[in-house]
């Protein structure tokens, strides 16, 4: 097939830190030309894939700085880079939201858009009422509850290449925490928790500008302990080691997360994850497999004292039969062959996520 991957312009593909949309893209881009199809990727100049990339920005918005004031001026003139050419394509994969919808249901080449973010915004019910006939995808299907009657055409969880982690056979002594430092991320919550179990726990997370205020008035004050070592914002390149080498991952998330892309990356360490019974967070881990779901602050530290039951061995395993890019691209290319041939040529026995089609 011929088909057009359209990336956010924030982060380059891959991104060089943080960027959980932007890793995805790539690991689907490359599985798919992996597959034997013919992809084109937009996206900002400095990324790096092995499908054709059509450069719509000299480098990610994000390092460009005061140089870039309104990022939405690089995206619509995407868009018109886009649907210039449509025709080359068979299909067109959005994952920018919501911006390219007025052109997707005037064109007549099949686009599908995977929705990456939080739905329960009140300003999105109206909009997704205006284009009711627009093909989503879901990364899990807590994440589709706030918009259940949108056009759905599937649930895709994330993959992640199998060659990306090592497997670390062995836990190390202490909790990790990685993502952003935000309020509905409570690292605040990590930190009691290391604090009540007496082991040390890494930090290792971004603080975006939006989230300064938040960070030097509540979290850095809670920084000044032994137990605890703040790291900052870390790496690909970084992220084995630091995940790996952890005793457990620490997920004591506040919100409707909609997927939870560090918990499948634990995973793929062999290192099990103790998260919050939010969003996605049933669907993602198995309780008391590859983690423990908890429901408040004692629950947390009495399953940091059980981790070690869990086994690592097993945590990889599921990593690699639920959460491969390969499985990740096979489930995408059912759904983009239902949207341009009409192929029902899917197993659903065997396909955990794509419940819903066709319409």
């Amino acid at each position: 097939m011929k088909i057009a991957q359209i990336a956010p312009l924030y982060e380059s593909v891959p991104p060089k830190l943080y960027g959980g949309t932007e890793r995805l893209v790539s690991y689907l881009t490359d599985e798919l030309v992996q597959q034997g199809h013919e992809v084109v990727l937009f996206a900002s100049g400095d990324s790096v894939t092995r499908a054709k990339l059509v450069p719509v920005s000299r480098r990610a918005l994000r390092l460009e700085g005061p140089h870039v004031i309104d990022p939405i001026a690089h995206h619509v003139r995407m868009l018109e880079m886009v649907y210039r050419r449509a025709r080359d394509f068979d299909l067109v994969h959005f994952h920018i939201d919501y911006l390219h919808f007025p052109l997707a249901t005037r064109s007549p080449v099949a686009a599908l858009t995977t929705l990456h973010g939080r739905l329960d915004i009140p300003d999105l019910f109206p909009l997704f009422q205006e284009f009711p006939n627009v093909n989503v995808v879901s990364i899990s299907k807590a994440q589709r509850k706030p918009l259940g009657w949108a056009n759905w055409r599937g649930t895709v969880y994330h993959g992640l290449p199998l060659g990306l982690y090592r497997f670390q056979e062995k836990s190390g002594s202490y909790l990790a925490f990685l993502g952003r430092i935000s309020p509905e991320k409570r690292v605040d919550r990590a930190i009691e928790i290391a604090q009540r179990t007496g082991i040390k726990l890494k930090i290792a997370a971004k603080v975006d500008a939006v989230d300064c205020e938040y960070f030097q008035t509540r979290i850095e004050p809670l920084l000044d302990d032994p137990l605890i070592e703040f790291i900052g914002e870390i790496g690909e390149a970084e992220k084995n080691e630091f995940l790996g080498n952890a005793l457990a991952l620490l997920f004591p998330i506040d919100w409707p997360e909609p997927f939870g892309l560090v918990m499948i990356e634990a995973m793929a360490c062999g290192t099990p994850t103790i998260a919050y019974r939010n969003g996605s967070v049933p669907e993602i881990l198995e309780h008391k497999k590859t983690g423990f779901i908890v429901d408040n602050l004692q629950s947390a530290v009495n399953a940091v004292n059980r981790i070690q039951l869990l086994s690592r061995h097993t945590c990889r395993e599921v990593f690699e039969r639920r959460f491969s890019a390969s499985r990740m691209a096979r489930d995408y290319l059912t759904i983009y062959k239902v949207l341009v041939f009409g192929e029902m040529d899917y197993d659903a026995g065997k396909l955990e996520v794509l419940e819903s089609l066709p319409r």
